[in-house]
């Protein structure tokens, strides 16, 4: 898999992208992770990738000429099934599509800056707009770790445990059970006796219901999701 990051601020990416499992994933060649910086498709010696926008209005915007360049280049080399663009108001990311999204061979994901992008290349380059929730960040490269993390765990080999992803939070729409380690009792404070016992279908089953009512507590949300 390859996932290509278009950015003006490389340097936030890339710290988030070179530990733990995602950094294990590209070490075993299981994904190739490209940060672009958007200043190299400039054409101006101060490489201006934003301007003022038409009609007035506080903060400036993104321009389309650096964007189309730096896309054009990438979708010469190979195909893209996906060319993301990080918005506030696009789609809720989610676990159901981080599924998908690490069936995909080649993505490309644009990190917005400043007041927004010109609208041009939300209406005619990018194929989907993702937000990372109902908030408003200083720009799309966290958002684009986000979405890079969440996807690149799931591609097969990147966890030492294949089957630890299958049991993650929002897997089925359910948040995961509680889990305990040794000491069995501290300060009092004791593991439920049935992940004691060594049933491993009565501790399947005790997981499940765990998960259920966690899930009807705390995200009832979830269980309305289409």
């Amino acid at each position: 898999m390859r996932i290509d990051i278009l950015t003006v601020l490389p340097e936030l990416l890339e710290s988030p992208l070179n530990f733990s499992i995602v950094k294990r994933a590209k070490d075993k060649k299981l994904v190739e992770i490209n940060i672009i910086n958007l200043r190299d498709f400039t054409n101006d010696k101060y490489k201006s990738v934003d301007d003022y926008a038409f009609g007035g209005g506080a903060g400036m915007v993104m321009m389309i000429e650096p964007v189309y360049k730096a896309l054009e280049k990438l979708k010469n080399e190979r195909e893209y099934d996906e060319i993301i663009y990080t918005s506030p108001d696009g789609e809720k990311f989610s676990q159901k599509m981080a599924n998908q999204l690490s069936l995909k061979n080649n993505i490309i994901i644009l990190a917005g800056h400043y007041k927004g992008v010109d609208q041009r290349i939300r209406d005619y380059l990018v194929t989907r707009e993702i937000s990372v929730g109902d908030y408003v960040l200083s720009g799309g490269e966290i958002p684009a770790a986000v979405i890079t993390d969440a996807i690149v765990r799931l591609i097969p080999g990147a966890l030492s445990d294949e089957q630890s992803a299958l049991s993650d939070s929002f897997q089925d729409d359910l948040l995961a059970p509680p889990v305990y380690t040794r000491p069995a009792d501290f300060n009092g404070w004791k593991v439920p006796e049935i992940l004691l016992s060594g049933h491993t279908a009565k501790i399947e089953s005790w997981r499940h219901e765990q998960s259920e009512e966690r899930t009807r507590k705390l995200r009832p949300d979830l269980s309305n999701d289409e």
